[in-house]
C-alpha cells in the first residue's frame, strides 16, 4: 500500500518527469527567428534584406539574372556603410504580401521593397527616413495627351483600390476611371483601346516606359508618397534605425540618392 505522503508526492514526481520530457522535446525544435539588432548584424557580418525582383527600376533582374535597381543599390550601400563591404548583404526577393511578415517574423533585418510610409503601417512597423518620393503619374502612348488636364472626359485605367484613384479624382475633373486588377491587365486594356492612359506609381511607370518605349510618362506627378525602409518595431532596434537614418541623411545631402534615382530613370521632385 502507498502511504498518504507518497501519494501526495506522486503527482509532483510525474509533473517533473513530464516537464523534463517536454524540455527535451523543445530542445530539438527550431527557435523562432528574431530580427537582428545593430550589434547582432555586426557580429554576423552581413545584412539580410527583403527586396523586389519584378519592379523595374527599383528592384528587378538583369538579362543575366542579377538583381539590380535603385533599391538594390541602396541595400548594397547600407552594407558598405554599416559593415565595410557592399557585398555583405543577403538579398531576399519577396512579394507584396510577404514584405511586412518577413520583417515582423524576423526572417529579414529590413525590407527595401517599394514600401510607402503610411500612418496605419507605422502602428505595426518602424520606418526609416524616406529615400525616394514616389506618387501617382500617368502613362500613355497617345500623342493627344500632353498633360493630366487632357484626360478630362477620357477613360483612364487604374488598379482597383490603389491610391491613384483619389489622386485622379482630386487633380483631374471629369475623368472616367476604369478599374483593373493588375499592371498586366492595365496594359491589355490600353492595347485594346478601352482606355487612353493608365495611372499608377511613377516609380513603376518609369520602368514600364523603359521596357515599352512607345509609352510616355506624363508629368507633373499628381500626388506624393514616401518610400522608406521597413524595420522591426521595438526599442532594441532603435540604434539600427538611428544609424540607417544617419546614412540616408548623408546620402541625400551628398547627392548620392538623387544621382542613383536619375541613373535608373526615375523623376526627381
Amino acid at each position: 500500500m502507498w502511504s498518504d505522503d507518497r501519494l501526495i508526492k506522486l503527482p509532483i514526481l510525474v509533473g517533473i518527469i513530464l516537464s523534463l520530457n517536454v524540455l527535451s522535446f523543445l530542445a530539438f525544435l527550431p527557435l523562432p527567428a528574431i530580427a537582428a539588432d545593430l550589434l547582432a548584424i555586426k557580429k554576423r557580418g552581413y545584412l539580410v534584406v527583403a527586396v523586389k525582383e519584378t519592379v523595374r527600376p527599383l528592384g528587378f533582374r538583369s538579362v543575366n539574372g542579377q538583381l539590380q535597381g535603385l533599391e538594390i543599390d541602396l541595400a548594397q550601400r547600407l552594407a558598405q556603410e554599416l559593415l565595410g563591404r557592399s557585398n555583405a548583404v543577403d538579398l531576399k526577393p519577396v512579394t507584396n504580401q510577404e514584405r511586412f511578415s518577413r520583417v515582423m517574423n524576423g526572417e529579414v533585418d529590413m525590407a527595401i521593397a517599394h514600401v510607402t510610409l503610411t500612418p496605419s503601417r507605422l502602428r505595426i512597423l518602424s520606418f526609416s527616413l524616406p529615400y525616394y518620393t514616389d506618387g501617382t503619374a500617368i502613362i500613355t502612348k497617345s500623342p493627344t495627351i500632353q498633360k493630366p488636364a487632357d484626360l478630362t472626359g477620357k477613360a483612364v485605367a487604374v488598379i482597383n483600390g490603389s491610391s491613384a484613384i483619389e489622386a485622379l479624382r482630386r487633380q483631374v475633373s471629369g475623368v472616367n476611371l476604369l478599374g483593373v486588377e493588375s499592371y498586366e491587365a492595365a496594359k491589355a486594356t490600353l492595347e485594346r483601346g478601352e482606355a487612353i492612359a493608365f495611372a499608377a506609381d511613377v516609380s513603376i511607370l518609369s520602368g514600364w516606359s523603359q521596357e515599352f518605349p512607345e509609352y510616355r510618362v506624363i508629368l507633373p506627378i499628381l500626388s506624393s508618397e514616401l518610400l522608406a525602409i521597413v524595420l522591426p518595431k521595438g526599442q532594441q532596434y532603435s540604434e539600427l534605425k538611428e544609424k540607417i537614418d544617419q546614412i540616408l541623411t548623408h546620402l541625400r545631402n551628398s547627392g548620392w540618392l538623387e544621382e542613383r534615382a536619375k541613373y535608373w530613370g526615375l523623376p526627381i521632385r
